[in-house]
């Protein structure tokens, strides 16, 4: 128990703003000719540019979602949609800015690089500002590279999959995402590699009224694995930005990606993002999800399992505090016979704030001895807070095996009163609490991660007793 009591809650980490001046920054609003300036500076190929204007075309006929979480008060008019914050991504630490550097220092990225990940790529506002992967993964072949070089130095692979797995025309954000993208991950893992520790992304939003929309391509060869850890942050303004991510999964028969978030916005963040996986032949897709962050998030991980006997795991847990709404949950599509899948989904709602789990189960006819599991549970912790579960199950075959399950409970007084009376004050008691509620997503962290979680409930908890 002590070392709940012995957290150190900072929050100057995660919402601190620097002074840096970029080099570059586009207008505000969104037009044709802001996304010719964005595909000008990275300088790629021409069907690019097509595929950017289509989707501009797309974003601009789609209405917002009426479903889900109130977006009326996105002024897109009002938002940057690109922010170059360097001439050059640095090739070394040392290179990056020496103010860009400070804010990744404050954040703990060169550490964590040192320490124990393989690769580490940094995102600040549009681009991405340093990119490094360990030589040990390089000589097998595996590439870790910033998405948006990615079309010029890997042309067939991006083109054979890129916007194939999440197109324009997918929904609003995905068009919006496709039209003005920068900065990202590509991830490719040859054949019979497995990449044993982390690869991991941060991204950082610093300016106000400032849109991210980064773009990640992770392609698993056959037999590979994978694991990508990607986390988020950005200052506390007066006026709300946007992050708008697209991530494509593609696993090839019997490779592995596990895709773990982190996400900690600040709370004047829309955050409405699109996550998608193909599976082939026994391949997995792990999503394991954290949202503790952000005014608004929309996200729905999706695994599409095409091939036979391949797995869907996702674990997805949300918080809520004052004036936020994370409305996330998860998407499973089963096309192929004994496909399986589990989804375990956590929610937490204090203060005014709100969660909603929104899933979706899909089994196709073709999909014989499907398995499907999905449990939801929510906690309240106090009479303000609010929970809503929103499950759909399509199921298209008889020969499947189908649970789920739900529960929305609050923390219980003889919780409370066996931990007071073992020494702990209330607040302390349910911070506990919190944190064993959130321990099935915990668990499946590195240690380091699973420390920062504990920090990141722990501010989120702060002051919640009276």
């Amino acid at each position: 128990m002590s070392p709940v009591k012995n957290i150190s809650i900072n929050p100057a980490k995660y919402y601190f703003r620097d002074n840096h001046r970029p080099i570059l920054r586009a207008p505000k609003g969104l037009n044709a000719d802001v996304v010719k300036l964005i595909s000008a500076q990275k300088k790629e190929p021409a069907w690019l540019l097509e595929m950017r204007l289509r989707a501009l075309k797309i974003f601009l006929e789609k209405p917002l979602p009426t479903w889900g979480a109130n977006l009326s008060k996105i002024d897109f008019s009002d938002i940057y949609y690109y922010i170059r914050p360097a001439q050059e991504r640095g090739l070394t630490w040392q290179d990056v800015p020496e103010k860009i550097k400070k804010t990744f220092d404050r954040l703990g990225i060169p550490q964590a690089e040192r320490k124990f990940l393989a690769g580490v790529g940094a995102q600040y506002e549009s681009e991405m500002i340093y990119h490094s992967l360990k030589d040990k993964w390089s000589k097998l072949g595996v590439i870790f590279a910033d998405m948006s070089e990615a079309p010029v130095k890997y042309p067939d692979l991006v083109k054979k999959y890129f916007g194939k797995i999440v197109p324009s025309k997918d929904n609003k954000f995905a068009a919006l995402n496709s039209a003005v993208w920068s900065g990202g991950s590509f991830i490719y893992v040859p054949r019979g590699v497995k990449v044993e520790i982390p690869l991991q992304a941060y991204f950082r939003i610093n300016a106000a009224g400032m849109g991210q929309f980064e773009r990640t391509l992770i392609i698993a060869d056959e037999g590979s694995s994978v694991h990508y850890i990607e986390g988020c942050t950005a200052p506390m303004y007066s006026r709300d930005s946007l992050h708008a991510a697209v991530v494509e999964l593609v696993a090839l028969k019997g490779a592995h990606i596990r895709y773990t978030t982190i996400q900690n916005w600040s709370h004047n963040v829309y955050n409405l993002v699109t996550k998608r996986a193909w599976a082939e032949e026994e391949a997995v897709v792990e999503w394991i999800d954290g949202n503790l962050g952000s005014k608004v998030t929309m996200k729905y991980p999706c695994v599409i399992l095409k091939g036979r006997k391949s797995r869907a795991e996702i674990i997805s847990v949300a918080f809520a505090n004052s004036n936020q709404h994370q409305d996330a949950g998860s998407k499973v599509i089963h096309l192929a016979p004994e496909t399986s899948s589990n989804v375990i989904a956590k929610s937490i709602a204090k203060g005014n704030g709100r969660t909603t789990y929104r899933g979706l189960v899909q089994v196709d006819k073709r999909a014989n001895k499907a398995k499907v599991k999905v449990k939801c549970d929510a906690l309240l912790i106090d009479r303000q807070s609010r929970s809503d579960t929103y499950p759909t199950m399509r199921i298209d075959n008889d020969n499947v095996t189908i649970e789920h399950e739900a529960t929305v409970a609050k923390i219980g007084e003889q919780q409370l009163y066996y931990l007071n009376s073992r020494g702990l004050d209330t607040e302390t008691a349910e911070r506990l609490i919190v944190s064993g509620f959130f321990e099935v997503f915990a668990r499946e962290l590195p240690m380091e991660y699973a420390l920062e979680l504990n920090r990141l409930i722990a501010l989120e908890m702060e002051g919640s007793v009276g």
